[in-house]
């Protein structure tokens, strides 16, 4: 087989990955705008047998779904069933994204063999395609903490105000479930998402306690958990439930401020050990679009090869170093 046929079926195979990939992705756009709201609520809510094991590992309610999917993504999903993972599903439900855990997966697998198949036709190199492949497999993995990161981080910027809201209906002689409510219909996303979720899991069945507690391990939150807390022990010893939401919103405007302080603090070196982590890679890809040849002598010579593997292992280490000295919990 010549080097021109060669050439022809890996620029085949690339279309057919591009188009297969672009179909997936249009596909599962198309199952889940039809349905929104339906859509959001099977992101968290799933089958009894999803809930049931959750119960089994004492970790309850936070995987429920309303609704089994039905034609060929339905059959997708049982037939995979296998490669579903709680801690993925409980990531997606806090990302938010309507997708189950193996669509995720696969979406993961099509673009890891995109990225290897052009990785490997462009320099005619599988050096290439390995590494192109490698980082087309982090890139889903990085979309999905970034967007659980932003939702989070938007989530406790709107907390405050929520609290606020749920003091004041209290206040004023409202039940928590109906302060909840109130305070739900009055602000946006993602506070009233996740304050909703817990309201249809009381009406599911689920305890307002553990609902409540479902909420603060898919937020990851010290504030929310502080008041969750709060809650808990109002409703299991009894109390002036205002003035204890009172004392609370006190406690996180202080929180808020001393962590402003610690972030522009820190900052600086937050910054920099990101670009130096970065920095490497940039250089190494850059450096193999313009002369794919370059690092022919690592796949030969062990003597690079064991220099590639302590740089990588030394960066690794220096990173976590990095973020260790600026993390400062408040």
């Amino acid at each position: 087989m010549t080097a021109d046929n060669i050439d022809a079926i890996l620029l085949i195979l690339v279309l057919i990955s591009g188009l297969g990939l672009v179909g997936i992705i249009v596909w599962l756009l198309r199952m889940t705008t039809a349905s929104r709201v339906s859509g959001r609520v099977g992101s968290f809510v799933g089958p009894v047998n999803t809930a049931v094991r959750a119960q089994t590992r004492k970790v309850e309610g936070s995987m429920i779904r309303l609704e089994q999917f039905e034609g060929i993504r339905g059959q997708l999903n049982e037939a995979l069933t296998v490669l579903s993972t709680f801690k993925l599903q409980e990531k997606i439900s806090s990302a938010y994204w309507p997708i189950t855990d193996i669509e995720f997966i696969l979406i993961r697998v099509a673009a890891t063999l995109v990225g290897f198949l052009i990785g490997w036709a462009i320099p005619q190199n599988i050096i290439g395609g390995i590494g192109l492949g490698f980082l087309a497999y982090l890139v889903p993995g990085f979309l999905l903490d970034r967007a659980i990161t932003q939702r989070r981080k938007k989530f406790s910027d709107q907390l405050l105000d929520f609290l606020i809201l749920i003091k004041g209906a209290i206040g004023a002689g409202y039940s928590l479930p109906q302060a909840l409510d109130m305070a739900v219909s009055q602000t946006n996303a993602p506070v009233s998402e996740e304050f909703s979720r817990v309201l249809r899991e009381v009406k599911f069945g689920f305890a307002l306690d553990q609902a409540l507690t479902n909420l603060s391990e898919r937020m990851q939150s010290d504030d929310l958990m502080l008041v969750v807390t709060a809650i808990i022990i109002n409703t299991q010893v009894g109390g002036n439930l205002s003035v204890v939401l009172g004392v609370a919103i006190d406690t996180i405007r202080e929180r808020i401020h001393l962590y402003g302080e610690v972030r522009s603090l820190t900052a600086y070196a937050r910054y920099v050990g990101y670009f130096i982590s970065l920095l490497p890679f940039i250089a190494a890809l850059l450096i193999f679009f313009f002369n794919p040849r370059y690092f022919d002598n690592v796949g030969t010579e062990l003597i690079s090869q064991i220099i590639f593997v302590l740089a990588f292992i030394g960066l690794i280490i220096g990173n976590i170093i990095i973020r260790q000295i600026v993390k400062i919990k408040v």
